[in-house]
Formats: C-alpha cells, structure tokens, sequence
C-alpha cells in the first residue's frame, strides 16, 4: 500500500539514542564519587531508570507513551503536537521494566525485582525526607546493578565496557560474578538445611508428606522436578520467553510455549527459590516447555472456555 502520511524524527524526548546518552552522563557522575556514599548510590538508581527506558525506547519509542492520552502515542511516532502547551508523558519505571521483562528474555523476574528496588528509592530520595541510599553499601548492590545494565545494554547492541569504560568493566564482572556466587553459597545453605530436617524426620511423616507433594505437583500450574533437598516431586513456575506454537491435530489444538523459571517450590520439605541465577546453581534453571491442549472448536470459541484438559507441563527443553 502507498505510504501518503509521513512522521516525522522522533523527538528526542523518547530516542533511544538521545536517553542512552543521557544514562551515560548520570554513569559518569556515579563513578565520579565514592563507591559507598549515597551520592553514589543515588546517581546510580537515576542511571538505571534511563538505561531502562532506553533499552525500551530502541524496541520501540511507542511503548514509552503513556497511551490514556493519544497524543502521547503521535508524539511517540515522531508528529508534531496537536494542542497548544502539549508535555508528552510515559510510562512509569515500574511499567517500563515490567514490560522489558516481557520483551527480553534475558530480563528476568530477579533483576526486574532488583530495579525496582533500586530506582525505587529515588523517589523517596527526591520527595521525602528520609534518607534512602544512606549506610547502603556499595558491595550490597552493584553485582545486580551491572548485571542489569549489561542485559540492558546487550539489547541495545551494546557492551558493558562501552558503557562503562573497560577499566570499571573489569572491576564490574568481578563484583558480578561474586553476587552470583553470594547466591550459590546462600542457595546451597538452604538445600543443606532442609535436607537435614527431611532426614529427621520419622518414616511415616515422610511417606506422608511425599504423598502430598506428589499429588499437588501434579494439579498446580508448573514444572514438574525434583526437590534438590528432600527428592520429592516439586515445581518450578516461569515466565514465557517466547510466542507459543500451536499445532492441529483431528480435533484438538496443542499449544507449546518456551518459558524460563524464576521460582521453585516444594511442599514436602517447603524449600523455596527465587532468582534464576539461585535457581541455575541448583540445577533448575533451564528453560522448559509448557504444552497445554485444547479442543479446537471451543479454542475459537468467543466465550465459555473449555477447562475439561489438564496442563501438561514436563517437556524438557
């Protein structure tokens, strides 16, 4: 079809390009003062909100627009204002992040929740009187906060180093790899705890509560695997990572889905993880298949769904 109405650039209120830069300002103003003061921390958190919206904005501007207000949306799109004294207005971090972990695969639930922890406290910096980033150490945080940014920038095309410098790289991948290794060694404490306890625990109790665990596993929406600390069937939950794959088959519609976990739960033992990276040390971070399956006429059915068909949850990856 012939293309007859044109948009303009888009403004650099919402280019990719012109917020990555910015980000890169608000980096330098972070590493230009002390790793433990909260002037630090502080520039840091304003930093990772830019980054983040960047790293949105370079999928698509749009998805930055507030869409309640359709000027926003043309704005976005790169059309000059329609009314007079328009201020385009985006999403909220929270928004921006959940949808990056929706789009990036490698975004997953345990940095979303990091981020927003840590942009979070910008807010109570700027419009409270407490003190948020005070006594907040630099060791506490900056595994995550380069981890993010490296997912972030790695979206966008780019390297950790060319963010940072390939001095702070080299200092940054240390301090990653030892917040993966914080998460090992607390991880493994867990599994070992609860091993001991499932071990002291009498025949009967066992048989018990293994039964019971077999059973829900079997009914909640999941992943079937095996318990690192007690062995009995558990579940890991995820989150999809990929468009789902639907086939034909006589009357019925199998519908198969990539998903990546990002938490695991037994209830013989009651051992939880959350955090691919925890999840990864155990052995229970791989992505795995969830087929659902569907009778085909009440699959295109407009209303009154059709529930007769359990999900079946265990394909390997």
């Amino acid at each position: 079809m012939k293309q007859t109405i044109v948009a303009g650039e888009v403004p650099s209120t919402w280019s990719a390009d012109a917020i990555y830069k910015k980000a890169l300002r608000y980096v330098e103003k972070m590493h230009a003062s002390a790793s433990d003061s909260w002037e630090h921390a502080l520039w840091s958190g304003l930093c990772l909100e830019l980054l983040s919206r960047a790293a949105l904005a370079n999928i698509s501007p749009v998805l930055l627009a507030d869409a309640q207000k359709w000027a926003n949306l043309a704005h976005a799109l790169g059309f000059p204002p329609f009314e007079a004294k328009f201020a385009p207005t985006s999403i909220s971090t929270a928004s921006v992040l959940d949808r990056l972990k929706k789009l990036l695969p490698d975004f997953d639930t345990e940095l979303e929740n990091f981020c927003l922890a840590h942009t979070g406290r910008r807010n109570e910096e700027l419009h409270s009187g407490s003190l948020p980033y005070d006594g907040i150490k630099g060791s506490e945080w900056h595994g995550q906060f380069y981890r993010a940014a490296q997912v972030l920038l790695a979206s966008m095309g780019y390297e950790l180093k060319d963010f940072v410098g390939a001095d702070q790289t080299k200092v940054a991948e240390k301090e990653i790899e030892a917040a993966i290794d914080a998460a090992a060694k607390s991880v493994l404490g867990d599994v070992a705890a609860h091993a001991k306890v499932w071990d002291a625990k009498n025949t009967k109790e066992q048989e018990g509560l293994a039964a019971r665990a077999g059973l829900w596993a079997s009914r909640e929406v999941g992943h079937r695997v095996d318990c690192p600390a007690c062995k009995n069937p558990a579940l890991v939950v995820g989150e999809p990572i990929a468009e789902p794959h639907r086939t034909l088959e006589g009357d019925e519609i199998t519908e198969r889905q990539e998903h990546l976990p990002f938490m695991f739960q037994c209830v013989a033992c009651g051992l939880k993880i959350q955090g691919l990276s925890r999840l990864s040390v155990v052995g229970l971070g791989d992505r795995y298949i969830k087929t659902q399956v569907y009778d085909a006429s009440e699959y295109y059915a407009p209303t009154d769904p059709y529930e007769g068909y359990e999900d079946d949850n265990n394909e390997p990856y």
